[in-house]
């Protein structure tokens, strides 16, 4: 589901073909903070997946649960571990009454809870199993995509390395008393992202330019990412590309200039076009 500027909100079941073009002349302008207009209308890069100037972008995540400037949030929180692909495990929270839309926003192809309890607690286990286990808060989503070809095709061989780590994370010592803990339930998204079976990638859209088209047919949508088949072959579209760009009907299917793409490879990514 795309939403829009206004409230519109589009779907986006598989074999749709997503097709747009980026306004003629056009420039990416800020999109704000915390539903407040950029008072600058400052020009962002084409390749930040923020789309928010500096200022904006601070004054964002000063309200953020990552910034532990709402410790006094009385809402419950869930501790989670999400893997993304072989040895690609994080460690992570998320408000309890949001259930599992973390996980899906990050692109997280199996999951399970850890445990539950108040906001300070569950960030403390987080830092706690950061340390012990040795897994990190955050990966970058170049690193997720170029795992999502070789996944395991069983949901029990995608679950066995978060099994292990999570019983390593429960049996810790210093587990903050006012976090229960969680048995070990597996959630899999390899059927909502349609990722089975779905042809490899082979590059991914680097960035939009004013006056390129991009069009494709979906073929799975995982996080932000959407999956298009095109003529040479799958490209992976951040949809947090898009924002803060004008955007219009496309017109003459795949026809027409289109936009930067680079090769799925972790070394001398090689630029193309969509």
């Amino acid at each position: 589901m795309l939403a829009w500027d206004g409230g519109r909100r589009s779907a986006l079941p598989r074999g749709k073909r997503v097709a747009f073009g980026v306004e003629e002349g056009g420039a990416r302008t800020c999109v704000g903070a915390r539903g407040h207009p950029c008072p600058l209308g400052a020009a962002v890069p084409g390749r930040s997946t923020g789309a928010r100037c500096e200022e904006c972008a601070r004054l964002d995540r000063a309200h953020s649960v990552a910034a532990d400037t709402l410790a006094d949030d009385p809402r419950p929180y869930r501790v989670y571990l999400a893997w993304f692909g072989p040895g690609m495990v994080k460690v992570g929270i998320t408000a309890a009454a949001r259930g599992p839309a973390r996980l899906l926003e990050q692109g997280a192809v199996c999951f399970s809870w850890l445990g539950t309890g108040p906001l300070m607690a569950a960030r403390r286990a987080e830092e706690l199993l950061r340390a012990a286990l040795g897994v990190p808060d955050r990966i970058p989503y170049a690193e997720k995509r170029a795992v999502r070809a070789v996944l395991p095709e069983g949901e029990a061989e995608r679950a066995a390395e978060i099994a292990g780590l999570h019983a390593r994370a429960v049996a810790l010592g210093g587990w903050p008393e006012s976090l229960g803990r969680e048995p070990f339930r597996p959630v899999d998204h390899v059927g909502v992202f349609g990722l089975a079976g779905a042809p490899a990638a082979v590059g991914e859209v680097g960035e939009l330019v004013a006056g390129g088209v991009v069009s494709g047919e979906l073929v799975a949508a995982a996080g932000p990412d959407l999956h298009l088949a095109t003529r040479s072959g799958v490209v992976v579209l951040d949809t947090r590309l898009l924002a803060g760009w004008g955007l219009v009907p496309a017109e003459g299917g795949e026809r027409g200039p289109g936009v930067p793409v680079r090769r799925l490879r972790r070394a001398e990514p090689q630029e193309g076009l969509f």
